[in-house]
């Protein structure tokens, strides 16, 4: 009767043991993060207020992506650049308003580094009363490019910032609104040859 018990407990026990190990097993595999071949992120809100002056670097946008080996990543950013000039006469003035864009990939800047998504300069000469404003939304995009990118998970982040000046007269401002971003894991042929033909 004993042996038969004990046999019983021993049993019992080899199964909770067996259990406990599969759920170990199973949560540890539900946390490691698949890899994949592209991820996208995209917002529907302003990213970036109106903003007069040089404002500071402001994320945008943000994902995670997992490389399984040594790769390259084509991060492309699009979003929407909204630009307000507004210059008046006399004297002489001039408005200056842009939005600058740059891709991170773990803290660092990705190639080509930073771009401008929207530029303008307004200028107005009169000696007469003219006041000229322009207010502009329009899409943009780029894509940025990271080279031998090691195996891991990395997180891809889009920066923004407006930068504004002037003289005289004027007043300026920008904005980032909705945006998207996408990052492609691909092996990018090296070293190739551009053949460019007159």
């Amino acid at each position: 009767m004993k042996t038969k018990l004990m046999t019983r407990n021993i049993t019992r026990g080899l199964l909770v043991l067996s259990l406990a190990s599969s759920l170990e097993m199973g949560t540890a595999k539900a946390q490691q993060q698949p890899s994949a071949k592209v991820t996208a992120k995209t917002s529907s809100i302003v990213l970036v207020p109106e903003t007069t002056g040089t404002g500071d670097w402001v994320t945008v946008l943000t994902n995670n992506i997992k490389t399984p080996n040594l790769k390259d990543l084509f991060i492309t950013a699009a979003l929407e650049v909204g630009l307000y000039t507004r210059t008046e006469t006399p004297p002489d003035s001039t408005a200056r308003a842009s939005v600058q864009v740059r891709v991170l990939r773990d803290g660092q800047e990705v190639e080509p580094g930073v771009i401008a998504y929207g530029r303008r300069i307004q200028t107005l000469n009169s000696t007469e009363p003219i006041e000229l404003i322009l207010d502009t939304l329009e899409a943009a995009s780029f894509s940025f490019v990271d080279v031998d990118v090691p195996v891991g998970v990395h997180s891809i982040v889009v920066q923004a910032r407006v930068n504004t000046s002037g003289a005289g007269n004027f007043s300026a401002f920008g904005l980032v609104g909705k945006g998207t971003m996408t990052v492609e894991e691909v092996r990018l042929i090296k070293n190739e040859d551009v053949v460019l033909i007159p």
